[in-house]
């Protein structure tokens, strides 16, 4: 069973959600870089998400917003986020509005992660964002632990990253 194939079955995917975004990134023209839980998969071993989450250019957004609504997508405005789904996949895309996030575009990388080619926030971007949602004490406690589960899993892979935590991230990883 391929990347793909499995990605969209535990999504429930009767729709190739990623696939659709990359292809209205691409209709768009719009800049991006994978983050979060499928960021860190890029440089981890893999573990199973029905988040997608990333970065798109400021000045692309409301273009593909329009692509999204006209394929017949959910488009929903929350105060971080643009959120986008799909009737027919469990999966979630979430388009991050925090402005500090812009910047790891023009630092992203193509990786194949789950069998899909696509841009992704280097690995000090992807554990900067990962540091900066553990330490957001307005998130869900169980969010916040998923945040720590995935800086331990980039720090296992990449023990060189580990002197770049902040001392009460290191501490909880000893």
């Amino acid at each position: 069973m391929t990347g793909k194939t499995f990605l969209n079955r535990v999504a429930n995917g009767e729709t190739d959600v990623i696939q659709l975004l990359l292809s209205m990134l691409d209709e768009c023209g719009a800049s991006y870089c994978v983050i979060g839980g499928l960021g860190v998969n890029a440089y981890a071993e893999p573990v199973v998400s029905l988040d997608l989450d990333l970065v798109v250019v400021s000045d692309r957004v409301a273009a593909l917003r329009e692509i999204a609504a006209a394929k017949g997508m959910t488009v929903q405005d929350f105060e971080h986020s643009v959120n986008m789904s799909v009737s027919g996949s469990d999966l979630r895309i979430q388009l991050q509005s925090d402005p500090r996030y812009q910047e790891f575009i023009s630092r992203a990388e193509r990786h194949a992660v789950l069998g899909y080619e696509m841009s992704v926030a280097c690995i000090q971007d992807v554990l900067r964002g990962k540091i900066w949602a553990y330490s957001d004490e307005t998130r869900r406690q169980s969010k916040r632990q998923k945040d720590l589960s995935d800086i331990m899993r980039l720090v296992e892979t990449h023990p060189e990253l580990k002197p770049g935590l902040p001392p009460e991230i290191a501490d909880k990883i000893e």
